[in-house]
């Protein structure tokens, strides 16, 4: 750090100064100014948001960097959002520089990516598929990478393969456009229309599911993918969840395949674990005595293991501590089933129904807080303990 520092071991003044300024968290920063005023105490936003450009620092420098932000929104064109300072290009992976403004009146992707991450990495793939198709049709479609971290050799390393445009790495707009699209995930495709306006905020898992039927991405187009997602909601059976082509089996131990077919009937938690996660392995003994208890009772029940361990090795050992039946590692479905169930954190549960249909995302609260008694996991069910916590409250 090229400024100064409270000397670490005085450390009074740094917590009366924690204490002052009621700090909940780092980074955190506060600017005063020459008479020693607080200015902010949201310094590490401004900072990040606006930079140099923030200086002063001063509220009335702060709302004016506001306003222009709020102008710009409001005027928002593939140039206010790609172009900066005398940058108005974006690149291709040969090294040509393209202006930005051959892309005016195309329906541009704005693809924001790591190159590292596992999620952008399987997702590409798709959002490549997709994009090729397109293109094949004739389609005014194009996409825009958004590098985010600063690993050159990554980004080239993987860029060099793509047929898309990309801002440059470390360019100062990509973290604007974080921040401007209040990014909270990757991957994220923000979909730009032909007018330069933001259309919809983010079709990353819309095109993992529907892929080019996703396209133009348009409201209506969006309502009539949210039809027949109800429709195939309504429609859906163990079988049209777990089986996927060759694969309609499940494992049980020593590799045995149990075909899906003999599930039906059953109530089915699909149980996403992994054992190098540690609240994974804090739940399962709870699982595994619910399991054994309900199973004493019904037959009819079972828990299918959906892994995200890293190796044939830590899987075998895992599923080895386990009572129930497994998808092969690697199976291809785990990760359909985790973009169908929306699962983005393990552990989850998700309870089926013996009629084929989700019954609650929640089982593993319903099992933690209700242990046995959160069987069969109905709606119906649930209400006994609505009721219960409302007469307690009462």
């Amino acid at each position: 750090m090229p400024w100064l520092a409270i000397p670490f071991f005085d450390s009074d003044k740094r917590n009366s100064l924690d204490e002052l300024f009621k700090v909940k968290g780092i980074p955190y920063l506060v600017i005063l100014d020459g008479t020693g005023v607080v200015l902010t105490d949201n310094g590490d936003k401004i900072v990040r948001e606006y930079g140099v450009e923030s200086y002063p620092f001063t509220p009335d420098r702060i709302k004016e960097l506001k306003d222009k932000d709020e102008t710009a929104r409001k005027n928002q064109s593939l140039t206010s959002l790609l172009v900066h300072g005398s940058r108005d290009f974006v690149v291709s992976s040969d090294g040509n520089k393209v202006p930005v403004t051959e892309l005016e009146g195309k329906t541009v992707g704005l693809y924001f990516s790591l190159s590292k991450n596992k999620s952008c990495v399987d997702f590409v793939p798709k959002l490549l598929e997709v994009y090729e198709k397109l293109k094949a049709q004739g389609e005014s479609f194009e996409i825009i990478q958004i590098p985010l971290g600063d690993d050159e050799s990554s980004f080239n390393q993987t860029f060099e393969s793509l047929p898309w445009l990309s801002l440059p790495l470390k360019d100062k707009k990509c973290e604007k456009l974080v921040t401007y699209f209040e990014l909270s995930t990757v991957p994220t495709v923000v979909i730009i229309d032909p007018n330069g306006k933001t259309m919809h905020s983010n079709v990353a898992e819309t095109v993992e599911e529907h892929g080019i039927a996703a396209y133009p991405f348009t409201p209506e187009k969006f309502t009539e993918l949210t039809e027949i997602e109800r429709k195939r909601e309504e429609s859906q059976t163990l079988e049209s969840i777990l089986i996927s082509g060759d694969l309609d089996f499940i494992i049980g131990k020593e590799g045995t395949k149990i075909p899906v077919s003999d599930l039906v009937g059953n109530t089915v938690l699909l149980y996403f674990s992994a054992h190098w996660c540690s609240p994974c392995r804090a739940f399962l003994p709870v699982l595994t005595e619910a399991y054994e208890k309900i199973k004493a009772k019904d037959s009819a029940f079972e828990v299918i293991f959906l892994s995200s361990d890293k190796d044939q090795t830590t899987f075998d050992n895992y599923f080895a501590e386990m009572p129930w039946l497994a998808l092969p590692f690697g199976d291809e479905r785990k990760k359909s089933l985790s973009r169908k169930f929306k699962v983005h954190g393990i552990p989850t549960l998700i309870a089926i129904g013996p009629t084929g249909q989700t019954l609650t995302d929640k089982a593993r609260d319903l099992i933690m807080e209700h242990g046995v008694d959160a069987y069969p996991f109905t709606a119906e069910h649930l209400k006994k303990f609505e009721k219960k916590r409302v007469i307690r409250v009462g």
